[in-house]
């Protein structure tokens, strides 16, 4: 029998980048393709999966996070530009914040969990998880505390067991459904209608997440800097795009 083909680190980039675009274009020139949000709600999973992954395997957490941090930044005015067509729009912030908050959560328990034991490092995780979770819907980031929950979900359950898969699925969906929710389809199925939350197709993420070989194909920066330069840029082109189109 022939193997499950697996994702490489840059395939699992790629994906996500495709799905962020589509969403991104469905936001700026195509609002009426609604099947266009409803795929690109399986990027931030990814996303967020991805820098998970990415805190267990660098070598350097504090360059990671500066890196974030800087990439973060010089994308604020392009997000504010695509979303809102002002320079300054204090009322959302662009994901890579959410990654980042995400990142320093997981630095901080692990040097909580270093200093103390027990009782006292458990009630010191619990409080530094709850105050990153309301910074987050604080400080309006995209996809508010529950973004940083997700980031939370993929470290302490990784891919590996039937068990996690399960604490994925589920923490994805008390994520997604229960803390996002957002807009409802209503559906008919077998007599009976049903709503079905548009977030919750961010499960669906799960598919290619469980099919990454937790390898690179290469380890040439020039990708990696790619990812990071392609956010800022791809909503700079649509920002463009949509002020030509509307003339």
């Amino acid at each position: 029998m022939r193997k499950t083909q697996k994702l490489s680190s840059e395939a699992l980039h790629a994906l996500a980048m495709g799905l962020m675009l589509c969403d991104h274009m469905w936001a700026t020139l195509f609002p009426a393709a609604e099947w266009m949000t409803c795929i690109g709600r399986l990027a931030f999973p990814i996303f967020a999966f991805m820098c998970a992954e990415g805190y267990t395997r660098t070598h350097d957490v504090r360059r990671y996070m500066l890196r974030l941090l800087i990439a973060a930044a010089v994308s604020e005015i392009p997000f504010n530009l695509m979303c809102a067509g002002s320079v300054l729009y204090p009322y959302h912030q662009n994901v890579l914040w959410t990654l980042l908050l995400g990142l320093a959560l997981l630095y901080l328990i692990d040097r909580t969990r270093e200093r103390l034991k027990g009782t006292a490092a458990t009630a010191v995780c619990a409080l530094l998880v709850l105050l990153c979770f309301m910074l987050g819907y604080a400080a309006m980031l995209d996809y508010y505390g529950a973004g940083v929950l997700t980031v939370l979900l993929f470290r302490f359950f990784p891919c590996r067991g039937l068990k996690n898969f399960f604490c994925q699925l589920a923490g994805m969906y008390v994520i997604n459904v229960s803390l996002l929710g957002g807009y409802y389809y209503e559906i008919a199925l077998f007599g009976f209608r049903l709503e079905l939350a548009q977030q919750g197709f961010a499960l669906l993420a799960l598919l290619p997440i469980w099919l990454y070989s937790g390898r690179r194909n290469t380890d040439d920066r020039f990708f990696k800097y790619f990812c990071y330069a392609f956010y800022p840029a791809h909503m700079l082109l649509l920002f463009f795009a949509r002020e030509l189109l509307l003339g």
